[in-house]
């Protein structure tokens, strides 16, 4: 359980893909972008095509350390319409392993499979109708349990500090904040 992986759709949300994967590597986790594609090339809702380290029908996630989902449109919509990760995801959820979403996700993806029931969640605003049985949280980034979630773009970096922070704890969390100048040490406070 050493890997994580960052699933890509087409339309995923650019900001959110990319900073959370750079802010992991960063920290030194291993993770790698999964296509859900037929190809390595995803096109986000921006309009960049960016090529992922492989595609989803390669990769055994039975050691995968977190499973995160990017938000964006379509590009929560064509996870939610992708059934082995439909799959996984619920499995993951049922064995109490991390699972992280950001913006359009947490609604789109993981509301409808339960795996937010009884959680407190956040997702992009305008989208809390879709999670009914989650406790709607005030903050751009709740952790509850083993899942995270993140209510859009702007809360990227953190939400991906957070992912860090359980990992490999707060103090490395701050470090990787710090190079990034999201980080004040001497004023122990961050920038967000």
């Amino acid at each position: 359980m050493n890997t994580s992986y960052l699933f890509l759709a087409t339309g995923f949300e650019d900001i959110e893909a990319i900073a959370t994967i750079d802010v992991l590597r960063r920290a030194g986790i291993e993770v790698k972008s999964v296509s859900i594609n037929d190809t390595k090339d995803v096109t986000s809702a921006h309009g960049i095509t960016i090529t992922a380290d492989v595609l989803f029908d390669e990769i055994d996630f039975s050691d995968a350390l977190w499973l995160i989902l990017p938000g964006g449109l379509p590009g929560a919509t064509n996870l939610a319409d992708y059934k082995p990760l439909v799959e996984l995801l619920i499995e993951h959820n049922r064995a109490g392993r991390n699972i992280a979403a950001i913006c359009a996700s947490p609604a789109v993806v993981l509301a409808p499979l339960g795996i937010l029931d009884g959680r407190e969640a956040v997702c992009y605003p305008g989208f809390e109708g879709k999670m009914p049985n989650a406790h709607k949280g005030f903050t751009p980034v709740v952790a509850d349990g083993n899942v995270i979630t993140a209510n859009g773009p702007a809360s990227a970096v953190p939400f991906a500090l957070s992912i860090v922070a359980t990992i490999k704890g707060e103090a490395t969390a701050r470090e990787v904040a710090e190079g990034m100048l999201l980080y004040n040490s001497k004023c122990q406070n961050y920038y967000f």
